[in-house]
């Protein structure tokens, strides 16, 4: 199963990200988290390693001469891609808990992120997954992704929708874009500090907009985030466990 979380920038994607890769690990399964967020350069520490992964646009000869030296395959000829057909750079792996990325913005004049999202859609696309596999993807923020059609491989659409009238907004358009593909959207609430705001949140969103869950405002999620340690424990963690629960029985 291929899950896709997106939202607003600042919902919480990432942090809904590593919840569900650790809910899953701690599930028994083996889980390939796909960093296709090319502005966040967190996700690594969250997730409990101490770098990231080469990222797989190099693969493509975006430093040809690292990928000669290193004598790197084309891993985009193959028709079909397996998580063991990553070679070891481009991938970090830790109790069956794996981590690739597409690529990122890294300086200024370089370009549009373009050519990351055509490499995100043809990734996922190839993708194979075993029984006992699952991968979970960070898009970018926004909707741009369903415009690039990187979300046509994609099997659950998730959104992180934070207490936020853009968030709001922005989840509503997801849902449009997501039906456009015919593919259902489901969301998850995220940084939700009281009942209250649950109620309000609920009576502002779609009536057809279904709620799988709600992930409470947790301060060792922010803990986590600016210490760099990994988040596996906690309020939020318990909440994501029953998150991924119900995106497993859909």
């Amino acid at each position: 199963m291929k899950i896709s979380i997106c939202g607003k920038g600042g919902s919480g994607k990432s942090t809904i990200v590593t919840l569900l890769a650790r809910a899953a690990q701690k599930k028994g399964l083996k889980v390939l988290v796909v960093d296709s967020d090319e502005s966040n350069s967190g996700l690594f520490r969250m997730l409990g390693f101490e770098g990231p992964p080469l990222p797989l646009m190099e693969l493509l000869g975006g430093k040809a001469a690292l990928k000669k030296k290193m004598n790197l395959p084309n891993l985009f000829e193959k028709t079909e891609i397996r998580i063991e057909d990553i070679p070891s750079p481009f991938i970090k792996e830790k109790d069956d808990l794996m981590l690739i990325s597409i690529g990122k913005v890294l300086q200024s004049l370089e370009g549009c992120a373009c050519p990351m999202g055509v490499l995100s859609r043809e990734f996922l696309i190839k993708l194979r997954l075993n029984e006992n596999e699952i991968a979970i993807v960070d898009m970018e923020a926004g909707i741009e992704h369903f415009g690039r059609g990187v979300d046509e491989a994609i099997d659950k659409i998730l959104i992180s929708i934070e207490p936020s009238f853009e968030s709001i907004t922005t989840a509503e358009k997801i849902m449009s874009l997501a039906s456009g593909m015919n593919k259902k959207a489901v969301a998850v609430m995220n940084k939700i500090p009281s009942k209250k705001t649950v109620k309000t949140l609920a009576e502002s969103l779609k009536d057809d907009l279904e709620i799988l869950g709600v992930i409470p405002y947790d301060p060792l999620v922010f803990e986590a985030n600016l210490e760099g340690f990994a988040l596996n424990k906690g309020k939020a963690f318990d909440e994501a466990k029953k998150v991924l629960e119900a995106l497993l029985r859909q």
